[in-house]
């Protein structure tokens, strides 16, 4: 069931909501930047997430491809979302978990995490190695 959840970067500069349904499964990928950033997402399809403040705040990655962005806030670093420009569901918002309001770390710990294996551009399949994700 889809739910509204309020987030923010870790000095509060960016600001935004999200509505994404927990139930549904969360990712942990091996590539390059998500293993660096420990990126923890879960999904918000399009026109389901509204940037509420700190546009100005924010720095775009692109890397390899260039298909998907990666925002970072410029004070503190932290990554609170990216998009994905070509997925199979079309655009989507990645929205780091690490990052929303109000959610319990028991809650946290209940929620369905698919490991995938983007290190090798296998996006449908688990890794060898994903304990440590």
């Amino acid at each position: 069931m889809l739910k509204t959840y309020r987030g923010s970067c870790h000095c509060g500069a960016v600001t935004f909501e999200a509505d994404l349904d927990l139930a549904e499964p969360t990712y942990r990928c091996n590539c390059s930047i998500c293993r660096r950033t420990r990126f923890w997402p879960a999904v918000a399809r399009e026109g389901g997430f509204r940037l509420l403040g700190g546009e100005a705040e924010l720095t775009k990655y692109l890397f390899n491809t260039r298909k998907n962005e990666h925002y970072f806030c410029r004070h503190c670093g932290v990554r609170a979302f990216g998009i994905g420009t070509e997925t199979p569901i079309g655009r989507m918002y990645g929205v780091n978990l690490g990052c929303l309001e109000g959610i319990r770390e028991a809650e946290l710990a209940q929620l369905n995490i698919v490991h995938v294996d983007g290190l090798h551009d296998r996006w449908q399949h688990a890794p060898v190695f994903f304990s440590h994700l």
